[in-house]
């Protein structure tokens, strides 16, 4: 089935809403959201710690523009979200064009864009125009009206925990706080929501948490409140972020580039989207910082479409409704929807003891040592070494040189003894 239209149009009725860290737009699209798969919605106060950082304060706004001295609107925040600075306090005010520079964002480089600009935690207040329209603006008085409101008030995300045979989780992560930009972040909060609703209709070996958050402070936040249950149970996650243009398939790894996680999208890009990009964590610059970060240390990867910061459109006006399109979106879900098939077909290991086992007390080491016990022994001790709760059995086959077929008798037998987990 293709899902890309589907897809779209959330992001079609998505677009219109303006989002930040807080607000009303957030609690808006968490709302529209919750109309098709059932989140749990959260608030947390302003203020609140999450580990260094705290909640900022709650940032509404009504309008914003300026009226040039001919009397022209210009940089009207109703017909895009990105003409006036994200967390802008109030102003009314007329001020010379020369000072009125000083609160103006263009792209010299990029002169046919309007810029995404913000300033969470610095009060201060801006526009943005694209940089044809900053050169063409004439001398003069211009009345500059922000009509916003900076209080204290709530951070809101939401979550989904869709329940299966073990309580072992796969995490899902994607952002809610971007304003009028298609790919970064419409695309992830409608894969990420129709990855729910299709696992919700699934039969599940393990559990899903599918979490909304505004980016940065809302991972914090979350880890900050879930932290000793997330790495109890996280075996693996994804952060789903530009999903939804049509140009490549790409992902980035885990601090450690080691987890379960980077197996499973390796495995998966290898197999069915050749010519995929491969981007280093050094190029990180999302919430792998907090899922990865060290004593966090989440087998947390990331997948994309077009990755964040590679494409010429990101974070402007030029990342809209035509960056996007429903063959893009539809083939960033089957990417996500195939690693989690991926995960879901095989099992994963882990050893229950401290130290290589007795396996003579277990009964599983031979009364006489013959070649072919001593190379079943030694595929035992070798599964044994591998069981660490990250590897799965086409992992374990590969480095030590195995086959399933010698393997998966081997495995029972040690779970049978109570040696080791398999998640199944």
């Amino acid at each position: 089935m293709n899902n890309g239209k589907i897809l779209y149009d959330f992001c079609k009725d998505l677009w219109p809403i303006c989002r930040s860290l807080t607000g009303n737009g957030v609690r808006k699209t968490l709302n529209y959201i919750k109309t098709i798969i059932p989140i749990n919605i959260h608030q947390v106060k302003s203020g609140t710690p999450a580990f260094d950082w705290n909640v900022p304060k709650e940032w509404n706004i009504r309008e914003a523009y300026i009226i040039a001295p001919n009397g022209d609107k210009i940089a009207d925040f109703h017909e895009n979200n990105l003409h006036v600075v994200g967390y802008s306090i109030p102003v009314n005010k007329k001020i010379p064009l020369e000072k009125l520079q000083e609160h103006l964002y263009s792209l010299d480089n990029n002169p046919d864009a309007i810029p995404f600009i913000t300033s969470y935690y610095k009060e201060r207040w801006g526009f943005c125009m694209t940089h044809n329209q900053r050169k063409k603006l004439k001398k003069g008085i211009y009345t500059v009206v922000i009509n916003s409101e900076l209080k204290k008030g709530y951070l809101t995300y939401a979550d989904l925990v869709i329940k299966g045979r073990s309580d072992k989780e796969v995490l899902l992560s994607t952002y809610i706080c971007h304003p009028s930009m298609a790919n970064n972040e419409l695309s992830g909060p409608a894969v990420a929501t129709y990855i729910g609703k299709w696992l919700m209709q699934s039969s599940r070996k393990y559990t899903y948490r599918i979490v909304f958050i505004p980016e940065t402070i809302g991972s914090l936040v979350y880890l900050s409140k879930h932290l000793k249950h997330l790495k109890e149970k996280v075996i693996a996650g994804y952060i789903l972020s530009c999903l939804g243009d049509d140009k490549m398939y790409s992902w980035m790894p885990s601090r450690t580039g080691t987890t379960y996680s980077d197996k499973i999208a390796k495995r998966v890009l290898e197999k069915k989207y050749p010519g995929y990009k491969t981007f280093s964590y050094l190029e990180r610059g999302s919430d792998e910082r907090q899922y990865c970060s060290p004593g966090i240390d989440l087998p947390v990867a990331s997948l994309f479409r077009s990755k964040y910061d590679t494409y010429p459109e990101y974070h402007t006006s030029l990342d809209n409704l035509n960056f996007i399109t429903p063959n893009g979106l539809n083939g960033g879900f089957q990417l996500v929807k195939d690693c989690i098939k991926e995960i879901e077909k095989n099992s994963v290991y882990t050893i229950k003891c401290l130290g290589e086992p007795q396996l003579g007390k277990h009964g599983l080491y031979p009364d006489v040592s013959t070649k072919d016990s001593y190379s079943m022994v030694i595929n035992m001790i070798n599964l044994l070494a591998y069981a660490d709760g990250t590897n799965d059995l086409p992992e374990i086959c590969k480095l030590i040189n195995s086959t399933p077929g010698k393997l998966l008798p081997l495995a029972k037998k040690l779970s049978d003894a109570q040696l080791i987990d398999i998640i199944d």
